[in-house]
């Protein structure tokens, strides 16, 4: 076992987990704008939720990314370049539902809105969609030759694991959102979203659990079967906490599950980094497909110093911004004046 290759193998999962755990139930908000919320005040009320922290739950894909680029340069060049069409709409979609989020509320009319409300939810969706597609292929492989580049045309990657890695983590996302919801709103939308969590949690974690378990029979080990009982184990128990009212501990539970279901499926494929369905002798793995020592080396340096920093400072950004919304909160929607807007010019100019 290469130590900083494996050390780097598990910052990744890491860091893609805490992708999940948080970027996860802001798209689930988004995508809930169109499916959960009944008027304009609670789709405000979804919004303020996330307002404070989506962009900041975005840099933990980018880490993730940057992080694979320098450690792995040829797993990133092989998939990216594999996936670049999904991942390429990925990006499309987080454009979109940034730009929705600024531009929604800059117009008082239904119309407006509604059109930012559904560049919300199908950018949320298209971005859990592809992530969820992406990291399945990773863990399930995808059709590379011994120079590790796609063999067939654009649409070789769509594959039933695919399809089931996009679909794990678009319901995961939808029924964490809920969980959320729970937690930081009060009032009727506090209510809804814990009957909808207990209705739609055991559906919700299908998918995802069927892609674990779906590793696990490709390459699963002893620890990574372990993993998944675990994760069997803190679903039920979120379920049941959501039941209770517990708020607060189901939300802690459906993170749980998270950690222990990621864990599973990258440790049963480890040390592989990117299967080749064509051969195994064309798999990348942490030797093969990692930087040099001294690369590893000096990320590794960097990361001790800056990830703690991050670290506090989205916990602090979260802590601040604790506090639960409800409607009461939700003040009017209001039209600025066109004559307001002018006169505001004239006097700067």
């Amino acid at each position: 076992m290469e130590l900083l290759p494996t050390i780097w193998f598990i910052a990744i999962a890491v860091l893609w987990t805490g992708y999940l755990f948080l970027e996860g139930f802001d798209l689930g908000v988004g995508m809930l704008m169109k499916l959960f919320a009944r008027n304009e005040k609670e789709r405000r009320v979804l919004l303020n939720t996330v307002g404070p922290v989506w962009d900041g739950n975005e840099v933990w894909l980018l880490t993730a990314g940057g992080a694979t680029f320098a450690a792995f340069p040829q797993w990133y060049a092989s998939l990216f370049s594999a996936l670049y069409l999904p991942l390429t709409l990925v990006l499309l979609g987080l454009i979109f539902r940034a730009v929705a989020f600024e531009y929604r509320g800059k117009i008082n009319t239904d119309r407006w809105r509604a059109r930012w409300d559904w560049a919300i939810a199908l950018g949320s969706f298209v971005a859990a969609f592809g992530v969820g597609a992406a990291l399945a292929l990773s863990t399930t492989g995808l059709p590379l030759n011994a120079n590790g580049d796609r063999v067939g045309g654009p649409f070789a990657w769509f594959t039933p694991y695919a399809l089931l890695g996009g679909l794990g983590v678009v319901a995961f996302a939808l029924v964490h959102a809920l969980a959320f919801l729970m937690l930081k709103t009060d009032g009727e939308v506090r209510q809804r979203a814990r009957t909808w969590l207990t209705r739609w949690l055991p559906l919700g974690v299908l998918p995802i659990a069927a892609w674990v378990l779906a590793v696990q029979f490709l390459h699963g080990k002893w620890f990574s079967w372990t993993l998944t009982v675990l994760a069997v184990l803190a679903v039920v128990v979120a379920w049941l906490l959501s039941r209770k009212g517990s708020e607060g501990k189901a939300f802690l539970a459906m993170g749980i599950f998270l950690a222990c279901g990621t864990a599973a499926i990258f440790s049963a494929v480890y040390p592989v980094v990117l299967p080749s369905t064509l051969d195994p002798a064309f798999d990348l793995t942490v030797s093969n497909a990692s930087s040099s020592d001294y690369t590893l080396g000096l990320m590794t340096v960097v990361a001790c110093i800056g990830l703690p920093l991050v670290i506090a400072y989205q916990a602090w950004t979260y802590w601040v911004f604790r506090r639960r919304i409800s409607a009461a909160h939700i003040p009017d929607s209001h039209t600025v004046l066109p004559a307001v807007v002018t006169r505001m010019l004239k006097g700067q100019s």
